[in-house]
């Protein structure tokens, strides 16, 4: 008979009841959620890049660096112009940039994914088989919740590097020709952002980095994880296709809501540049959110909210199925 326990589920190395990313009875070396985690984001980032390139411009729209965000024209907008949409942002780019412009910084971001991404998962993974369990042998949401809030700092100060490059290249096609950065590459920015600003540069932007990352990682692994034990224990069926797509869904839909105003201000800082008297428009988050709202209005902090979503959602979808799938293969692996 199967000993596992109805609704047991898993994600941090231990089965337990009501909680969802769990691997076999045996505890699970943190490679392998590494390995698991960079896999399914690098599978989920290439498919979704195009929306989250749209996201980044929708963002940039507006922003205090006299730049305009509208496709790559370089005619900054009127202010009382309404930033244009998803499918109009996406439209320009192709327009000005052709159809390959919508994958500008895609080595980036698969730099990212497997930096930040698989980090963050392992560390969830590690951090979860540390956490305190109650008595009753179960890991609550709150517990879930933190283990995410310290893993995305993790994964984000690790994977900040690839993620400046990632946002510069997605950007850079807005910016007039003479002012473009024009990185060959992941590497290439790289290379160039320790010889041209210092190492330091790299990480540029972390304070709202790492703030996002711990919202968006706790909103998606205990989300998920929440959301895909009580599936399993109220619905009958069995941990599958069905209930990881589900349990992945509601993830999606609160990270989104919740890291949008933090993810304008990454995008934001990582993309700025110094003025004519050599000052940068922001000086940090609460500045860079402070100022859009002063200069845009309150709604201006969830520009991008529906490619956000409409990102995040098959993201998490591919990225968590893709994750489990992983993990089961490495089950028998040593």
């Amino acid at each position: 008979s199967d000993p596992t326990p109805r609704g047991a589920t898993c994600a941090g190395g231990v089965w337990e009841v009501g909680s969802a990313m769990a691997p076999p009875p045996t505890t699970q070396a943190p490679w392998k959620g590494f390995v698991a985690g960079s896999t399914g984001a690098m599978l989920s980032g290439a498919v979704t890049h195009p929306i989250d390139l749209v996201k980044v411009r929708m963002q940039l729209y507006g922003a205090c660096d006299g730049m305009p965000a509208k496709g790559a024209s370089a005619r900054p907008p009127p202010l009382n112009n309404a930033p244009p949409g998803m499918f109009k942002t996406g439209f320009l780019v192709m327009r000005h940039e052709g159809t390959l412009g919508l994958y500008k910084g895609l080595g980036a971001s698969l730099m990212r994914q497997a930096s930040f991404i698989g980090t963050k998962f392992g560390a969830y993974d590690l951090l979860k088989t540390r956490m305190p369990k109650d008595d009753d042998g179960t890991l609550p949401f709150w517990k879930m919740t933190l283990c995410g809030l310290g893993a995305g700092a993790i994964g984000a100060a690790v994977g900040n590097p690839a993620d400046l490059a990632m946002v510069r290249m997605q950007a850079d096609g807005r910016l007039p020709t003479e002012l473009r950065r024009n990185y060959k590459g992941g590497g290439d920015a790289l290379v160039r952002i320790i010889k041209e600003e210092g190492v330091f540069a790299l990480w540029r932007g972390c304070g709202p980095t790492v703030n996002r990352a711990m919202i968006v990682t706790a909103s998606q692994m205990a989300v998920y994880d929440k959301s895909k034990g009580t599936i399993l224990a109220n619905s009958g069926l069995k941990d599958g296709l069905a209930v990881q797509t589900g349990a992945s869904f509601c993830a999606g839909i609160v990270a989104a809501l919740t890291s949008n105003p933090i993810d304008l201000a990454k995008s934001r800082l990582m993309s700025m540049k110094p003025n004519e008297h050599g000052a940068m428009p922001y000086t940090g988050t609460m500045d860079c959110i402070a100022k859009t709202v002063r200069h845009e209005g309150i709604g201006a902090v969830y520009k991008g909210l529906i490619p956000t979503t409409a990102r995040q959602v098959p993201l998490n979808m591919v990225r968590f199925v893709s994750v489990e799938w992983v993990k089961k293969i490495l089950t028998g692996v040593e």
